[in-house]
C-alpha cells in the first residue's frame, strides 16, 4: 500500500461527505497528500490533523466550483458500498444516504460544520481550528445548518435483516402488477427521483405521490427491469437494489424507509456514479 492509499483509508469520509463524488474525492486526497509531502520535511505537530484541515478546505472549495444544486438538473450523490467490511475505506463515517441528498441544500462550509459536529463528533473548538474561523462563528453555521435541515431531518431507516425480506415483497408487488399492495408500501407523500447524468435517458426527474410513483415503478418494470437481474445491497446505510442487464449494473435505486413505509426512492442511473460502487 502506498502512502495515498493508506492516507485514503481515514481521509476519504471527510472529502466525499463534502462532496458527495468518490472521484472527487480521491482527487482531493491526492492532490493533499503529495502537497504533504513536499513538506514534509518541515516541522508538522498533528500530522493527521494538518491532513484533515487541507483536506476538508479543498473539498469545499471544490465543491463550491462544482456550484451544484437542487434548482437544476436533478443532481444525486454517487453511491457507496458500505456492506462491505473487507476494505481500506472507513465506512462507518460515511454518512446516510437521505442525508447526502439533504445536505445538498448547505452551503459547502456549513455542510462541512455540521458533517464535523455530527459525523466526527468535533468541538467547536475543533471545527474553528479546521476552518480557521472563531467559535462562535462555527456555532452560528452549525445553527443555520440545523435550521436548513430541520424541516427534512428524521433520520432514514437503516438496513437491516427485515429490510431484505421487505424489499423482496416490494419487488414481487412490481412484477406481480399488483397495485394495491405496492400503493400500501408507499407513504403519502413518496417520492422518486432520478438522476441520468445527462448520460442515460430518464423517464422524469422527478415523480411525487402515491399514484404517479405506482405508475411509474409498474411503467419501468414493463419496459425496461423485466430483462434485468437484481440485487438487495446497502448502500450509504441504506437498504437499496441494485439492477443488472447483462452483468452490468445499470441502476441502483436507494430506499428511505419510514414507519414501514417508503418514503423517498434515489434512483441512480448515471454509469460515472454507477461505476465505482465495487471498485475501491
Amino acid at each position: 500500500m502506498n502512502l495515498i492509499d493508506g492516507y485514503q483509508q481515514k481521509l476519504f469520509p471527510y472529502a466525499y461527505n463534502i462532496l458527495g463524488s468518490v472521484d472527487d474525492a480521491k482527487d482531493v486526497i491526492q492532490e493533499v497528500v503529495i502537497k504533504y509531502m513536499a513538506v514534509a520535511g518541515k516541522e508538522i505537530d498533528n500530522e493527521f490533523g494538518y491532513l484533515v484541515r487541507s483536506v476538508v478546505n479543498q473539498s469545499i472549495n471544490v465543491k463550491k466550483r462544482n456550484a451544484r444544486t437542487l434548482t437544476g438538473a436533478m443532481w444525486l450523490p454517487e453511491p457507496v458500498d458500505t456492506q462491505r467490511a473487507d476494505t481500506n475505506i472507513e465506512r462507518r463515517e460515511i454518512i446516510s444516504y437521505s442525508m447526502m441528498v439533504l445536505l445538498e441544500h448547505l452551503n459547502p462550509k456549513e455542510r462541512a460544520v455540521f458533517i464535523l459536529k455530527e459525523a466526527f463528533d468535533y468541538s467547536h473548538e475543533d471545527i474553528a481550528a479546521v476552518l480557521s474561523i472563531t467559535v462562535e462563528n462555527s456555532r452560528k453555521l452549525l445553527s443555520r445548518a440545523r435550521s436548513g435541515l430541520k424541516n427534512n431531518n428524521n433520520p432514514p431507516r437503516l438496513a437491516t435483516d427485515l429490510t431484505s425480506s421487505y424489499l423482496l415483497e416490494y419487488v414481487e408487488f412490481i412484477k406481480n402488477g399488483d397495485t394495491g399492495s405496492l400503493e400500501r408500501k408507499l407513504s403519502e407523500e413518496v417520492s422518486f427521483m432520478a438522476d441520468g447524468g445527462g448520460k442515460v435517458k430518464i423517464v422524469r426527474e422527478l415523480t411525487v405521490g402515491v399514484q404517479p410513483v405506482t405508475d411509474l415503478l409498474l411503467y419501468l418494470y414493463q419496459t425496461y427491469q423485466h430483462s434485468f437481474t437484481f440485487k438487495i445491497h446497502t448502500i450509504n446505510h441504506q437498504p437499496a437494489l441494485l439492477y443488472y442487464k447483462d452483468n452490468a449494473l445499470t441502476n441502483c435505486q436507494v430506499f428511505d424507509i419510514e414507519d414501514g413505509k417508503i418514503k423517498n426512492v434515489y434512483s441512480i442511473v448515471d454509469p460515472d456514479k454507477l461505476k465505482n460502487l465495487f471498485n475501491f
